[in-house]
């Protein structure tokens, strides 16, 4: 067994058996406790478990000597590696809307998991004539929302103006089959920004990064020509 796959074990002992001790693992597992606890000293580094004092019962008295054992249980990000449903539940109760509401129900769900994603950002008025550095800002608060929702989102330098990029889509699955969920958001953005702007490309259709551009100049011709 590699140690990838230890590390599974011990993580799949944590999640179905914990709080549980290194020891009670190393039983589990047929593994020295030394072993064990090299894991689970990388596991809790990583953030996927935590540790808590086992209890005294009244069995041992209420009292015991040395230090009480340490017990070890997953956090969120520790059970998250495990995996969701979510997808599935959402694809399911998605194409239940559209079979009995049809498409303008899911293009109003849409508009209303926009709402919330974005929050107090959609009472902005958009300013169609908003100066650059005011663009920017919005951009920063766009990305700022979007991070915060787990898009893991920045806004970085272009040739001619600014990109937000998401580099992480949480309901990439879901928006590949319901394109209506990208579409409503770059609709929501460029209301945001009171600017044009491009979706370059996304992740639902499979490339690395989700990029939006918003020119922030205008080139002229002439310029470019040798004088």
């Amino acid at each position: 067994m590699t140690d990838r796959d230890t590390r599974r074990e011990v993580l799949d002992q944590i999640l179905r058996n914990g709080p549980i001790s290194a020891s009670e693992i190393s039983d589990a597992l047929g593994i020295s406790t030394a072993g064990v606890r090299r894991h689970l000293d990388n596991i809790v580094e990583d953030g996927f478990a935590e540790t808590v004092e086992a209890a005294r019962t009244a069995a041992s008295g209420g009292r015991g000597r040395g230090r009480p054992a340490k017990l070890f249980r997953l956090t969120d990000a520790g059970r998250g590696r495990f995996g969701h449903d979510y997808d599935t539940l959402a694809l399911l109760a998605l194409r239940a809307l559209r079979e009995t509401g049809g498409d303008d129900a899911v293009a109003h769900f849409a508009d209303e998991r926009m709402s919330d994603l974005f929050g107090a950002l959609t009472d902005d008025a958009s300013d169609q004539d908003a100066p650059s550095g005011d663009v920017v800002d919005r951009a920063e608060r766009i990305a700022e929302a979007l991070t915060d929702r787990g898009y893991a989102a920045t806004v970085n330098d272009a040739a001619t103006g600014i990109q937000i990029c998401r580099h992480h889509c949480p309901i990439q699955d879901v928006a590949h089959e319901f394109p209506e969920l990208c579409a409503a958001e770059h609709r929501v953005v460029t209301e945001l920004l009171g600017r044009h702007t491009q979706p370059l490309a996304t992740i639902a259709d499979g490339n690395g990064i989700c990029t939006t551009h918003i020119p922030l100049t205008t080139i002229n011709p002439s310029s470019t020509k040798e004088s």
